[in-house]
């Protein structure tokens, strides 16, 4: 009898070639193979009709070959086979050509006459209808006509494992979960679940071999709540260790505080004057403060974050703030100097191409970027950190900064709206201020798709906005021309508009540029020398003209909604109308929905949550730096239930043994001990 613990190498239906593939892919037990979880399934019941067009989405093909060779243009070899519908004779009523590039054993995998199921997206080219590596399975002639786990089912379809074919796989796995369920055997659990441990079984059966599409989701759905159990538990740990930490007590002295109120020509919003409560109580707790600050862009997060540095000066301590990029370092630090340079507070810039103090003594208010990391003699007393836009960093940077000071308060920022689930599950070990509402008299934004519009209706556009004394920025995707990406870029778009516009009123800022350039740019759009900027995104965040009301993304379907949504956060600072044009030439009815979601609203977290179903979790935040990159079901991440499930298991786990030293013992392997996800233990 086989249990979770069985090598693969002792089962006897299993080559030892087989065993050594599953081996180099991390898979040793049947349980490591059983959570080798579908990645999606066909349903091999009804295939899709052959279209006649190209599609935005794969479909799922069955057609017999009907030619098949190796053919090539210059250096380029590929491998081709013509699919039609039906069994490939007269009766077929559509085809499809499927290729391969630089894979020539294809030649020994697919041959004209045989039946084949093809998986993959449809485009157009030279006038055929055409799948570029499409996932491929021959279908045997005994399996026509028979029940079998490759065909007239709901089919799983698995992550290629190198050196076994996708059919194979689905054998070995079907014969080992098989044998699991005879005996109600499995991997059990170091914690109780609502279900029984034959009940898993079978559930973990059905994820793999499902009955119904709906019966595959119910079952994938109980094995999601394991895996963010699983994260909510390292969440809720790192919680309770970071706040059985003795730190300092900030924050009881305001006289700065006051002094920076008082001297603002307007009031807060009612957002910035709750967080800025929520961070002076956090502050005065004899506990390190760990805290997200959350807004849309626009919401003003700099202010609460300068007022947070300001208590923390006041109590005779450092504060530094970092940036990932050395415009955004350096716009908050005219924005600084401007508002407290008044009040006698010292300021240090530090990035790699500039250096800049005000000549003041006393507890010192440092911003930069990764420069900070780098100078071991830089700070005296460091009792505040403020990382912006947190996610641009990693762990081990984030840590570097903190563990310069001894348990310093941590605010954490980002002007990237995060779905409620992800701040369950990614930040879940952190207080979280919620910036909800704008400050007042900024100007209307006004978003439009337009595809495939004519350069000159653009041009004229541009034209009458600079006329009336306002500003632009004109983004493209790339710094340089790709042969692979059809796109236009900023270097060769910068010329044309200087012809359009004049070249003395337009400048070019990208990534490859050095620091001290992209400065100098930057200086000239802001003092209004430039009237037009032409950019990449290295513009998304901190860069701060309210002059500037005009912003043209070309290519727009190539950028993520939350990115977009940043860029739109560069204009609409001022108290004059603004304008957000999205240019594509895309035909995909999906990118053209996708697009649409910015025109019918302006709210960053409706767009954070459309991105997320559209994007995944992983893409949205990168899943190194998030913590999901251990998720085998990170599908599930928008369902909020789910996540909240999780949360009341772990909550329940440490509310019956804190210390994890009693009865749920088994958990620690579990906990991932190394380090916090946020790196702000000392």
């Amino acid at each position: 009898m086989i249990t979770g613990q069985t090598e693969l190498s002792s089962l006897p239906d299993l080559s030892g070639k087989e065993a050594q593939a599953l081996l180099s892919a991390g898979i040793s037990t049947v349980a490591d193979l059983l959570d080798h979880f579908p990645k999606r399934y066909e349903d091999r019941r009804q295939f899709d009709r052959f279209p006649n067009q190209p599609t935005a989405k794969p479909v799922c093909l069955t057609g017999g070959v009907i030619d098949s060779r190796t053919k090539g243009f210059g250096t380029t070899r590929f491998y081709e086979a013509i699919v039609m519908d039906g069994d490939g004779g007269v009766f077929g009523s559509g085809k499809i050509t499927c290729r391969w590039f630089n894979m020539p054993f294809m030649s020994k995998v697919i041959a004209t006459g045989q039946q084949v199921i093809a998986y993959g997206k449809v485009k157009e080219q030279g006038g055929r209808l055409i799948i570029d590596h499409p996932e491929i399975e021959v279908i045997r002639e005994d399996e026509e006509e028979t029940e079998t786990i490759h065909l007239n089912r709901i089919v799983p379809i698995y992550r290629n494992i190198s050196g076994i074919t996708q059919r194979r796989l689905r054998e070995i796995i079907h014969s080992v979960a098989a044998d699991c369920i005879r005996h109600a055997q499995h991997n059990p659990l170091p914690f109780t679940f609502p279900v029984s441990e034959t009940d898993r079984t079978k559930e973990l059966f059905e994820t793999h071999f499902p009955t119904s599409l709906e019966s595959a989701k119910t079952a994938r759905r109980r094995f999601a709540l394991e895996d963010f159990f699983t994260l909510q538990l390292n969440v809720v740990w790192q919680r309770t260790r970071h706040r059985s930490h003795a730190g300092r007590i900030l924050g009881k002295r305001t006289t700065l505080l006051k002094s920076f109120y008082h001297s603002l020509p307007f009031d807060l919003t009612n957002a910035q004057k709750q967080s800025i409560k929520e961070l002076i109580a956090d502050m005065r707790e004899p506990r390190p403060m760990n805290r997200l600050l959350q807004g849309d862009v626009g919401s003003g997060k700099t202010f609460v974050a300068m007022a947070a540095m300001l208590l923390a000066i006041d109590s005779g301590a450092d504060a530094a703030l970092m940036a990932p990029t050395q415009i955004l370092a350096e716009q908050h630090f005219i924005t600084f100097r401007k508002w407290l340079a008044p009040l006698g507070v010292k300021l240090v810039l530090r990035t790699s191409g500039r250096r800049e103090e005000t000549e003041v003594c006393g507890p010192t208010l440092f911003i930069g970027t990764h420069a900070l990391l780098y100078d071991p003699e830089l700070f005296s007393d460091l009792g505040m950190v403020v990382i912006d836009e947190q996610h641009k960093f990693g762990v081990v940077q984030r840590a570097k900064l903190i563990r310069q000071g001894t348990l310093p308060d941590v605010l954490v920022m980002t002007a990237t709206p995060i779905p409620r689930t992800l701040t369950m599950t990614i930040y879940g070990d952190l207080d979280v201020s919620l910036l909800d509402e704008k400050p007042a008299g900024r100007g209307k934004i006004v978003t439009a798709v337009r595809t495939k519009p004519k350069q000159k209706d653009i041009t004229d556009f541009v034209k009458a906005q600079l006329a009336e004394g306002r500003q632009a920025y004109l983004v493209y995707p790339l710094v340089e021309e790709s042969d692979s990406v059809k796109a236009e870029s900023a270097i060769t778009a910068f010329g044309k508009w200087q012809k359009r516009l004049g070249a003395e009123n337009v400048g070019l800022i990208h990534g490859k540029l050095r620091p001290e350039e992209k400065e100098s740019v930057m200086e000239d759009f802001r003092s209004g020398k430039l009237q037009a900027l032409v950019a990449t995104t290295v513009i998304e965040v901190g860069v701060d003209v309210p002059n500037a009301n005009l912003l043209i993304l070309h290519n727009a379907e190539r950028f993520g909604l939350a990115q977009i949504h940043q860029l739109r956060g560069r204009i609409g600072r001022g108290e004059h109308k603004s304008y957000c044009i999205l240019l594509t030439d895309s035909k995909l009815p999906e990118a053209i929905a996708k697009l649409s979601v910015l025109e019918k609203t302006s709210d960053g977290f409706e767009i954070a949550e459309a991105d997320l179903e559209l994007r995944g979790p992983g893409d949205v935040l990168g899943t190194a730096q998030s913590g999901l990159s251990d998720l085998r079901f990170a599908d599930f991440i928008t369902d909020t239930a789910l996540i909240r499930e999780a949360r009341g298991l772990a909550d329940k786990v440490f509310a019956e043994d804190p210390a994890l030293d009693g009865s749920h013992a088994k958990l620690l392997p579990l906990i991932k001990t190394g380090g916090d996800m946020h790196a702000t233990d000392a």
